[in-house]
């Protein structure tokens, strides 16, 4: 990579960066949560706005995939002449703002990896999710050591990995190094106004490999796609691992992966505010989630759910991908009321499939 693709921030430097590139753009930056609340999260930056340089309580996934959007509005009018006929006015423009995430985690960076292969890469392009993906950019900041729930090297990334971001910035002891990974991140740095970061480089590398070298060894899960279809079937196993599981959905909700959702239309179309359509997350351990309408669901059971759960993050994702469809950042982990570990469930499911080989 050419230096030029390097820069610096001095440890004070980073409201200045932000505040440059605010101009153009839209940042995401990790704050601090509502008063009261002790958690990060990823909202508007302005200027003034103290960033909070922590793992944050979500992932900034709502950029491209928000809680909510709307997808179109429309509105219906009658020709008074002629009352069954119905004029239909619509509006599915594509809008969207251009936007910097700062700095996420490497994890959440490659959660827009894993988010891109379904919505751009698949038969049909999800054109709301193009137009957001499109005029993104991503600085994720690399970590500086692991915690117990982190498990991202298990499933191809780790502390410092590139995949999904434009910009890795590392933190060492005087600033903080900003290397371009992508052409977007190279434009981004070189119109940044910061100094060049050639001879900082070494330090950032030095500080990357001991976080590297504080991770706990990961096991071999290569087998897990094979292995977890090879249980499929096998509903005692997957009755014994959800036997905890409450259903509360958090673990999807915190996950930067996940990308379940539905549909629901508002209004009729024909009062002054007119009809929308929205998209909302939603969350495949939710009894609701496969109920259909004659009232039958084929996943009633808990077991069910998190058989389907489990199966699609590193089963048919990766059959389908060729990667995992989890960064093993630990939020379900962290954030699951009765602590229910998926690490475990992926290894229990290849050890009982080698006891059946």
């Amino acid at each position: 990579m050419e230096m030029s693709a390097i820069r610096f921030a001095a440890s004070d430097g980073l409201p200045a960066f932000l505040a440059r590139l605010s101009r153009s753009r839209r940042i995401l930056a990790p704050v601090a949560g509502p008063a009261g609340n002790r958690s990060v999260v990823f909202e508007n930056w302005s200027e003034g706005m103290p960033v909070i340089l922590e793992k944050a309580a979500v992932p900034p996934k709502h950029a491209v995939l928000p809680q909510c959007e709307t997808l179109l509005v429309y509105k219906k009018s009658k020709n008074p002449d002629k009352p069954d006929d119905v004029a239909l006015r619509l509006d599915d423009a594509h809008r969207a703002l251009p936007t910097l995430i700062f700095a996420c985690r490497p994890c959440d960076a490659r959660g827009f990896a894993v988010l891109d292969r379904p919505f751009l890469k698949g038969p049909f392009v999800d054109p709301y999710y193009k137009a957001k993906r499109e005029r993104l950019a991503v600085v994720a900041i690399t970590c500086s050591s692991s915690c117990n729930t982190c498990f991202c090297h298990w499933v191809g990334g780790g502390p410092s990995s590139p995949e999904g971001s434009d910009v890795l910035m590392t933190e060492i002891d005087d600033g903080f190094v900003l290397q371009a990974i992508t052409p977007a991140g190279e434009e981004l740095l070189e119109s940044s106004g910061l100094a060049d970061g050639k001879e900082a480089f070494a330090r950032a590398e030095a500080a990357r490999k001991k976080a590297w070298a504080s991770l706990a060894p990961a096991p071999d899960i290569k087998k897990a796609p094979r292995h977890i279809a090879a249980v499929f079937n096998d509903e005692t196993f997957w009755r014994e691992q959800a036997s905890s599981c409450l259903s509360c959905g958090a673990c999807t909700y915190f996950c930067p992966a996940c990308y379940c959702f539905n549909i629901t239309d508002e209004g009729d179309g024909f009062d002054e505010k007119g009809g929308r359509r929205l998209r909302s997350w939603d969350n495949c351990m939710s009894p609701l989630f496969t109920r259909e309408a004659s009232g039958h669901n084929p996943r009633a059971l808990q077991a069910l759910r998190m058989r389907n759960r489990v199966s699609h993050k590193f089963s048919a994702y990766p059959e389908h991908w060729g990667a995992f469809s989890c960064n093993g950042c630990g939020r379900c982990i962290s954030n699951c009321p009765v602590y229910l570990d998926i690490r475990s469930v992926v290894q229990d499911a290849i050890a009982v499939a080698d006891s059946k080989a």
